[in-house]
């Protein structure tokens, strides 16, 4: 795997609609912008991309805890997002997030057994991505229920992939919409 850059963004909020969010809401993600070996062709395994996953996973996770100066278990959300130069396809973002990039981040965050939402797009250089953020633990609590948007200015190129994984210590700021639901009572209409 070739990584051009790395890019780590930290944001904290202190205050929402006048009023003071104690403790602060932080969240980071971590972007890896990395070379698209499938760039310009087609292939039917993707295994490098499947395999820069796995690596990538526990790197960017342990990178954003320690942006947030926390440990694994003081994670309270997560997400993934993936963004593809225009010479190649969405199924190389699926590649890079979904067969192996869960497990290293479920190790350095776990238990965590919510699965990891994620978003994809093709794009060029200064695409943004809302980042998909809910609960680690608890897919159906509503106060995690959020997003962070990131960009880099330069990437990705034509022949790259932005890999994004972004966690929080905290759900949104100032919540108090929705209750938090067993699956049963969403599926049951109560959302």
């Amino acid at each position: 795997m070739e990584i051009r850059k790395i890019v780590t963004i930290v944001e904290e909020t202190r205050r929402e609609f006048h009023r003071p969010v104690e403790p602060a809401s932080r969240q980071a993600a971590v972007i890896a912008v990395i070379a698209n070996p499938y760039a310009g062709g087609y292939d039917e395994k993707l295994e490098e991309l499947q395999e820069a996953g796995a690596e990538l996973g526990g790197l960017l996770a342990q990178r954003a805890i320690d942006a947030l100066g926390i440990d694994g278990a003081a994670v309270h959300s997560y997400g993934k997002a993936a963004i593809v130069g225009e010479k190649g396809e969405r199924e190389h973002a699926a590649a890079v997030m979904h067969p192996r990039l869960g497990k290293p981040v479920r190790e350095i965050v776990g238990p965590a057994r919510s699965v990891m939402p994620s978003a994809t797009k093709i794009g060029g250089p200064g695409t943004a991505i809302d980042c998909p953020l809910h609960h680690k633990d608890e897919i159906w609590k509503f106060s995690h229920f959020d997003s962070m948007q990131v960009s880099v200015p330069d990437a990705p190129r034509a022949d790259e992939i932005v890999v994004v994984l972004a966690i929080s210590d905290s759900g949104r700021p100032l919540h108090r919409v929705g209750e938090d639901l067993a699956a049963a009572d969403v599926m049951a209409g109560n959302e």
